[in-house]
């Protein structure tokens, strides 16, 4: 028997995010102020924010899976979704490949690409887990606990390269854009799966460029594989919990080299990031940002 759901992520356009507030008020719900939220509100063992970024709806607590039944999905979203991900998308569940990145536009940090196979059994786990979007997951705290929950998962197939700062400048050198580089590092994931699995008929990632740039990248193992690039791939299960998978790997670097030099390392290409890699070359020279950052950002200009 499945377990219930106890924590649920939506899109909503701003008229369904206006109509769940006002159900929410309806139902007595207590709001509270929470930072980046539209709004955010609990009552009993339920919990809901409404994030500005999207905007989008987290749906958390022990009776997420009632809410989401019972008035989500009439009253706001007007379909139902929950429990019939196999009717509407049944490609998701046939045996595949998602593959996604992480610190791709991120200024320090490695690129991490990570890919997970998935068969029916594993990608109904994988939904159960919680996999999702990494991008639809503001915690890092919420990262690694979904994470680790995926990789407890019986016979998932899962492989993680991560390309560190010194190393993603050499080969962003010799490809000369990043788009090759993606591909190349997409296309070693695939390898390095299908070693695993030799008869995945296919292997799906997130629209980056030309999907013969991919194919031309792979080798022996990969001539065989049907290759898709989608928009928005990261709504097959298979696409979120690599995007998981890799995004933890990229936070995990993030936290250790910030604490091993003593400076926290954020995320993006902020004007924060500016600053703290001012700091990062004031205190141990410039050439440390070929060691952590990816040069050919703009960011990098003041130092090179």
């Amino acid at each position: 028997m499945p377990k219930p759901v106890t924590s649920y992520t939506t899109p909503l356009t701003a008229a369904q995010a206006q109509t769940l507030r006002e159900i929410l008020e309806t139902k007595g719900f207590d709001f509270v102020p929470r930072p980046y939220t539209l709004y955010a509100a609990s009552k009993g063992k339920l919990n809901i924010s409404v994030y500005e970024k999207g905007p989008k709806a987290v749906i958390q607590g022990k009776e997420t899976e009632d809410f989401i039944k019972f008035t989500l999905e009439p009253d706001v979203l007007g379909e139902a979704k929950l429990g019939y991900e196999e009717e509407l998308n049944p490609e998701m569940f046939q045996p595949h490949i998602g593959v996604d990145e992480s610190g791709k536009g991120d200024f320090f940090g490695p690129l991490v690409v990570a890919g997970v196979y998935v068969d029916p059994t594993t990608a109904r786990a994988l939904l159960e887990a919680g996999a999702t979007d990494s991008k639809r997951i503001s915690s890092d705290a919420r990262i690694r606990q979904v994470a680790e929950t995926i990789r407890e998962i019986p016979g998932l197939q899962a492989d993680i390269i991560q390309i560190n700062p010194k190393r993603y400048n050499e080969l962003y050198e010799k490809f000369g854009n990043l788009n090759k580089l993606l591909a190349w590092g997409h296309a070693r994931v695939i390898e390095n799966l299908l070693e695993r699995v030799p008869d995945c008929p296919r292997a799906l990632s997130d629209q980056f460029a030309n999907p013969r740039v991919l194919e031309k990248a792979l080798q022996t193992k990969g001539q065989s594989i049907e290759i898709q690039q989608k928009t928005k791939a990261e709504s097959d299960v298979a696409v979120a919990a690599a995007s998981i998978l890799a995004r933890e790997r990229f936070i995990n670097w993030l936290d250790d080299q910030g604490k091993a030099y003593g400076i926290p390392l954020p995320k993006g290409a902020s004007r924060q990031v500016s600053e703290a890699a001012g700091r990062l070359a004031e205190r141990s020279g410039p050439a440390i940002l070929a060691e952590t950052a990816k040069m050919h950002f703009r960011t990098a200009d003041p130092w090179r």
